[in-house]
């Protein structure tokens, strides 16, 4: 399918991409921020909501940065190694993404800014045609979701990246840059349970970097994930947790591809310690309530029962892992 027609452009600093996206917006258009591209072009090719402009960061120093604790958006995946300093769970999740060939073109920017998926979604454009388009990419027909027909209101696309609940449970921060000047949110913050809007992103504002904090390689962590296959799929379920070896205060459990959002499990981790941990006892019943936390919907390759029944799996798995017992 031949790419549709657009406007790419390359500015070589942050002032002239917020330049360009400013005089975008200014004239009326839209456009896309690209870094790698490996998600976003190939739904242009779908005409999966094009816009008529591009812009890409690649050129952009700052986005290149790679230091053990600042991570830029243009970072390859590939790149995300021990030799780099990397910490060990960010290594663990970047080797579990797509394939080898796909991580030297992807990057952690467009990993964490990935658009939510759904099969009635994710479709060539005849096939979204032959059935009515779908709440998210109606082509103005003001369609209706097809996994929860009669309520457009919500779109429940799911979010299936996989470094989200990594960087989430060491405790990373985002850097976003917009024409307004530049704001630092915890990355837990920056997704919205909303498969349309996705992220808390403004009009011509990009994401720049990830912050760790500077006791981040204290914590030890372990990313378990369900595919169809071991390589190239998305993840149907993910579960991270990170800990400071011995603290069950310090526990924390992010998941990631059961929502429209990957999200942070802190109200079932507090209360299992408020219980007091008990060992193999406390893994089974704190699998069990993370399990019970998570809505997925039947829009992904696997049904949603069997992927909520993995999570405790997962979680149970990830808890020995790290030596969590």
């Amino acid at each position: 399918m031949l790419m549709p027609p657009f406007t790419l452009h390359h500015p070589n600093s942050i002032a002239e991409a917020i330049s360009i996206a400013s005089n975008i917006i200014s004239e009326g258009e839209t456009f896309d921020w690209v870094a790698g591209g490996t998600d976003v072009l190939p739904n242009y090719k779908w005409r999966i909501n094009p816009k008529p402009h591009v812009i890409s960061l690649a050129n952009i120093p700052e986005a290149k940065q790679l230091e053990s604790h600042e991570i830029g958006c243009m970072t390859p995946l590939s790149s995300l190694t021990e030799a780099n300093g990397m910490h060990p769970l960010i290594v663990e999740a970047a080797s579990k993404i797509a394939s080898s060939l796909i991580r030297k073109s992807a990057t952690v920017g467009g990993n964490l800014c990935l658009d939510t998926r759904c099969f009635w979604y994710n479709q060539s454009e005849d096939w979204r045609r032959s059935i009515d388009w779908c709440h998210k990419a109606d082509c103005g027909t003001g369609a209706d979701c097809r996994v929860i027909p009669n309520q457009n209101t919500l779109c429940v696309a799911t979010y299936q990246g996989d470094l989200a609940p990594n960087f989430m449970a060491l405790g990373a921060t985002i850097t976003l840059i917009s024409p307004e000047g530049e704001r630092v949110i915890p990355l837990h913050d920056f997704y919205q349970l909303d498969g349309m809007k996705k992220n808390v992103l403004k009009q011509g504002e990009f994401l720049l970097k990830v912050t760790l904090p500077s006791d981040a390689f204290e914590l030890t962590g372990s990313y378990q994930k369900l595919r169809v296959r071991e390589s190239w799929d998305f993840p149907e379920a993910g579960i991270a947790i990170t800990w400071k070896k011995g603290d069950y205060k310090s526990l924390k459990i992010a998941s990631t591809a059961l929502e429209s959002i990957p999200k942070l499990h802190n109200e079932q981790v507090d209360a299992i310690n408020a219980e007091g941990w008990s060992k193999k006892e406390s893994i089974i019943e704190l699998a069990g309530m993370v399990r019970k936390s998570v809505k997925p919907v039947n829009n992904t390759s696997l049904p949603p029962n069997y992927r909520r029944s993995v999570v405790r799996v997962l979680t149970k798995r990830a808890l020995k892992n790290i030596g969590c017992e």
